[in-house]
């Protein structure tokens, strides 16, 4: 009798699976920032377990509310809705064409969406009436309302991925910190009683399964609508 499968286990729960969420200093949100405020101090940067960058303590009219740095931010630094200033939060029909900006709404009012990782920012590239286009860090453009809010800047952190981890074990340990399970071992690596998938070089057989198998079986594609590259136009 083979081991569970990843989903078996974690279905199951134990610690291997559990969110260290105790040691997450929040969640970061546009929503917290409290109305009528026109300018917030920040009074610290701290480092956040489960984030890949950095968190701002930033001051509101006595009301402290997280929000993601932008690079070259500093303790004092004054935040504010009104002038188009790096770091400052505004909404994108008050924001120039051409400037970076991260932190975006999809829709209004949602506290914030796009580009949050270290050194990810996206580009307003033209505004027409109520909707923005934003060129996105993937290249692909995506046309949201002029009434979300972003903040202007790139997110701190540019240089995360330079450094290399050098050692499995810090890697281990950096994974472990944002509840990450790592090493991740692939289904055809294993044997035949362990993984469907397994004792192949390749899996051997059709991915796709069917919902209503049992959890042993459940692995692949689930009850996928479609496979394979889709044809072009003749």
């Amino acid at each position: 009798m083979g081991k569970n499968l990843r989903q078996q286990a974690r279905g199951k729960g134990g610690p291997r699976y559990r969110s260290p969420g105790h040691r997450f200093p929040g969640a970061v949100s546009y929503r917290y920032i409290p109305a009528n405020v026109k300018h917030g101090i920040v009074e610290n940067i701290i480092d956040a377990p489960g984030r890949y960058v950095p968190l701002a303590v930033v001051n509101f009219d006595g009301k402290k509310v997280l929000q993601i740095p932008h690079e070259g931010i500093r303790v004092n630094q004054q935040i504010n809705f009104e002038t188009p200033e790096t770091g400052n939060i505004l909404q994108l029909r008050s924001i120039t064409e051409g400037t970076k900006i991260y932190n975006i709404e999809l829709n209004p009012g949602d506290g914030g969406k796009l580009c949050r990782s270290s050194g990810s920012f996206s580009m307003l590239t033209t505004k027409e009436g109520n909707r923005c286009t934003l060129l996105l860090p993937s290249g692909k453009k995506k046309v949201v309302s002029a009434d979300c809010r972003a903040t202007i800047g790139t997110v701190a952190g540019f240089g995360r991925l330079s450094k290399p981890f050098m050692k499995a074990g810090t890697k281990y340990y950096a994974m472990r910190a944002v509840n990450r399970l790592w090493p991740r071992t692939s289904g055809i690596s294993m044997n035949p009683v362990d993984h469907p998938f397994g004792g192949k070089t390749k899996p051997g057989k059709h991915k796709t399964v069917s919902r209503d198998m049992p959890p042993g079986k459940k692995v692949g594609s689930i009850s996928a609508s479609r496979m394979g590259k889709k044809k072009g136009k003749a």
